[in-house]
C-alpha cells in the first residue's frame, strides 16, 4: 500500500499563501516516490489578499484558505479540521507567506506568534505517533513555535539571520543551510530545506525540496 503523505497548505500564492512552485515540487517529489500526498488546509480565511501582479493588498478582497487552497490540490482536498494523525504516515508543509501569515501570524509578530489550533494540534499529534515532519522555506517558524519548547527542534530556512534567531528564540535550534541541502534532525524525526528563502530558480528550490521528500519517506516505519 502506498504511504500517504500529508500536506498542509495555506493558500495559492507566494505572498499570500502557500508557495505555487515548491508545493507543486512537494507533490511530485511525493508521487515519484510512489507516495500518495494527502493535502489539507484550514477553512478560514486569509490575512489578507495580494494582487501579485502589482505586489500589493488587494483592498477590500477576502479569500478562504482552503478554497484557494483547492486550486493547486486540483480539488482534492480537505479542511483540516477533519483530519486526524492517523490519515497519513508522515506531514509535510510548503512555504509561502501563506504559512507565516494564515497558519500562523508569525510574519507580523515573529517569536510572539500564535498558530491555527488545528495545525498545532496535528503537528503535535505527529510528533506523539513518532511519524516524520518536514518543513520548506519560512515553514519551519511553525514548527519552532509549536515544538521548540518541548522538542527542541533542529530546522533551517537557509542563512537569513534575523529569521534564524527568531526560529531559535522559540526554541528551536537553526543551522545555516545551502539552497540545495536539506537538515535532518534524525531524533525528532524532522527534515526542513530552505527553497525560496534562498533558491534564485526553481530549480535551486527543486533540489532541496525534492531531498527533503526522500529523506521524509525514508524515514517512514
Amino acid at each position: 500500500m502506498a504511504k500517504k503523505i500529508g500536506v498542509i497548505l495555506s493558500g495559492c500564492g507566494v505572498y499570500d499563501g502557500s508557495e505555487i512552485h515548491e508545493t507543486v515540487i512537494t507533490l511530485l517529489a511525493i508521487d515519484r516516490a510512489g507516495a500518495e500526498a494527502v493535502c489539507m488546509a484550514p477553512n478560514i480565511n486569509q490575512m489578507h489578499v495580494i494582487n501579485h501582479l502589482a505586489g500589493e493588498p488587494a483592498e477590500g478582497e477576502t479569500r478562504n484558505v482552503l478554497v484557494e487552497s483547492a486550486r493547486i490540490a486540483r480539488g482534492n482536498i480537505k479542511d483540516i479540521a477533519t483530519v486526524t494523525v492517523a490519515d497519513f504516515d508522515a506531514l509535510i508543509l510548503p512555504g509561502g507567506f501563506g504559512a507565516a501569515k494564515n497558519l500562523c501570524d508569525f510574519a507580523v509578530n515573529g517569536p510572539d506568534c500564535s498558530v491555527n489550533p488545528d495545525v498545532a494540534r496535528l503537528l503535535k499529534e505527529t510528533v506523539a505517533a513518532k511519524k516524520p515532519l518536514a518543513a520548506i522555506c519560512i515553514a519551519p517558524a511553525l514548527l519552532a513555535k509549536v515544538l521548540g519548547p518541548i522538542n527542541s527542534p533542529v530546522l533551517t530556512i537557509g542563512t537569513d539571520q534575523g529569521t534564524a534567531e527568531a526560529l531559535n528564540k522559540m526554541g528551536a535550534k537553526h543551522v545555516d543551510c545551502p539552497v540545495k541541502e536539506a537538515v535532518v534532525d534524525r531524533q525528532n524525526r524532522i527534515v526542513s530545506s530552505p527553497a525560496y528563502m534562498l533558491a534564485g530558480s526553481i530549480s535551486e528550490a527543486a533540489a532541496g525540496i525534492e531531498k527533503t521528500v526522500q529523506e521524509l519517506i525514508a524515514m517512514i516505519e
